[in-house]
């Protein structure tokens, strides 16, 4: 097929994905909303208490009836089992866009925003669904199909980038290498991200979502793979920078955040490993790290100029 014709597919399969993830999402918050409700509370019914002292038994009761959580319909269910089902069509388009975009340009298919955004989607996406295959993780599926939605819709809408060359210090190895990392960490930092802020309007009582604990363990265990990620694409820019305009550092925006963001999310593993922070103190610094991470992945791109080409949107 020609390079017009690859382009045209990819950018049909973007328009896929985000219509297959937008279902998706409808689907896991169908099931989340009227699905079987989590609780951290004893087992419903009949639930004994202590009998009050010196009280005659027929005047206090020691047991009290707790109201039954009503059955959910049975459609719930199916409807997170065919979201599940929709993410990973969706994942499949979204990768097809990719590797026809590569074939396309006939180079690595992250040289500009546009490209780099789509990546993104597709490893936070591909982080839920690695998770999922190891535990029911069902209930980051809204949130994180926000994400991948609000994400590749903002690429179509005001990033688009027609197929074409990049500029030279973008035409390297090095995009492979570096890039690669920084999309791959990126992915799972999200996943832990979303954790993150669930764990924060999780409520004390009854909840459709997991303990505050699993929570935080998803949340952590994420961070745990992605921050030597992370720090290992720091390194590669780092190499790549000196290759490319003679310097391993030179305080340009995008270097800056991507050292700040190090550091936010080492913090947060310095301050469970050695104070043992855990819960909601703990929660709150990985979420200030996240939020470095999308200044870093958008804001800086957007708003700051410098010398990576992610700068100028639609470069």
């Amino acid at each position: 097929m020609s390079a017009e014709v690859l382009a045209e597919a990819s950018d049909q399969l973007v328009v896929g994905a985000v219509l297959l993830y937008l279902a998706a999402m409808i689907g896991f918050a169908l099931e989340l909303a009227y699905g079987k409700a989590r609780t951290d509370a004893p087992a419903k019914g009949r639930v004994k208490q202590p009998a009050t002292v010196g009280a005659p038994q027929d005047e206090a009761p020691d047991q009290i009836a707790v109201p039954a959580e009503p059955e959910p319909p049975a459609w719930a269910g199916t409807a997170g089992k065919v979201g599940m089902a929709l993410a990973w069509v969706g994942w499949g388009a979204n990768a097809a866009a990719i590797v026809t975009r590569g074939l396309a340009v006939e180079r690595w298919p992250w040289g500009n925003m546009y490209e780099f955004v789509v990546a993104i989607c597709l490893a936070a996406v591909t982080a839920f669904l690695a998770t999922q295959l190891r535990a029911n993780v069902r209930f980051l599926g809204p949130f994180v199909m926000v994400v991948a939605v609000l994400g590749l819709g903002a690429a179509v809408k005001f990033l688009y980038t027609a197929a074409g060359p990049v500029v030279p210090a973008l035409n390297s190895y090095w995009i492979a290498i570096h890039v690669s990392a920084a999309i791959l960490a990126s992915g799972l930092f999200i996943v832990a991200g979303a954790a993150g802020v669930l764990y924060l309007i999780r409520g004390d009582g009854l909840s459709r979502l997991p303990t505050r604990s699993d929570l935080e363990r998803v949340a952590h265990r994420a961070i745990v793979v992605a921050f030597p990620v992370w720090t290992f694409a720091v390194i590669a820019g780092a190499l790549w920078a000196d290759k490319a305009w003679g310097r391993y550092w030179g305080w340009d925006p995008k270097e800056v955040w991507s050292f700040i963001t190090w550091v936010a999310y080492a913090a947060y593993l310095h301050a469970r490993v050695t104070a043992g922070w855990r819960g909601k103190a703990a929660t709150i610094v990985q979420l200030v790290a996240f939020g470095c991470l999308m200044f870093n992945l958008v804001g800086v791109n957007i708003f700051l100029g410098g010398m990576h080409s992610y700068a100028d949107v639609g470069n």
